[in-house]
């Protein structure tokens, strides 16, 4: 097995800076967002729901080339930022939160459908404010939830390839991750360095999904 080059940390660091960004982007996000998918009658509900779960089923590159139009400089994202976002570590970020979207918010929008909103209810009769009740009460309550989002959202990240290469590309030090990386060794026939790094990540993807099914255990979520 080849020891890992400067290159191919300097693309660990990106995958990891790029996995955690999109993980607390979509936490911010996605946590409202479940809660309303989970508590909503609205009929366009399942419109909303079939938009998030998207990415599980739509390939890649086409996600990937619709976000690399829309970031580019005549596309609505590079227009209104005045300058083209694709092939920047900003758009890759705007790219893998649509595309780990569904890894994030699906578990959070169970865990508060398990919670209810009963506990919510009771802590606004004690005059606790809607954020307050939500932080305090149903967080924790939903903790399983939400560290199988961070989990798998973070993993998710940290295994694209199809939509990175799309929007990203692969510039060393900026866009150039894992993925792009042991393609990149696989091309010029570095079959130990690739080795390298698709072991690493191997035993990664073993460690989270081991993670999820232990805290699936230890936390359960106590229903209304």
């Amino acid at each position: 097995m080849g020891a890992l080059t400067d290159l191919d940390l300097s693309a660990l660091w990106v995958s990891v800076r790029l996995a955690t960004t999109t993980v607390v982007i979509l936490l911010i996000v996605g946590a409202p967002l479940a809660w309303w998918l989970a508590h909503t009658r609205a009929r366009f509900r399942p419109v909303v729901e079939a938009l998030v779960a998207l990415p599980i089923v739509l390939p890649p590159t086409v996600l990937g080339f619709y976000i690399l139009v829309a970031l580019g400089p005549y596309g609505p994202l590079g227009q209104i930022a005045h300058v083209s976002l694709a092939f920047t570590f900003t758009g890759l970020v705007i790219a893998s939160v649509f595309y780990s979207m569904p890894f994030v918010i699906q578990p959070l929008q169970s865990a508060f459908e398990a919670a209810g909103k009963a506990p919510l209810e009771a802590a606004w009769s004690l005059r606790a404010s809607k954020l307050d009740a939500f932080l305090t009460v149903i967080s924790p309550i939903a903790l399983r939830g939400y560290i199988s989002a961070i989990v798998l959202g973070f993993a998710h990240t940290m295994g694209e390839f199809g939509v990175v290469l799309m929007v990203g590309g692969s510039i060393p030090g900026h866009t150039r991750v894992l993925s792009t990386t042991i393609f990149e060794h696989v091309e010029v026939m570095e079959y130990a360095q690739a080795h390298a790094i698709a072991a690493m990540l191997l035993i990664f993807s073993f460690l989270v999904l081991l993670a999820v099914y232990i805290a699936n255990r230890r936390f359960p979520i106590h229903v209304s």
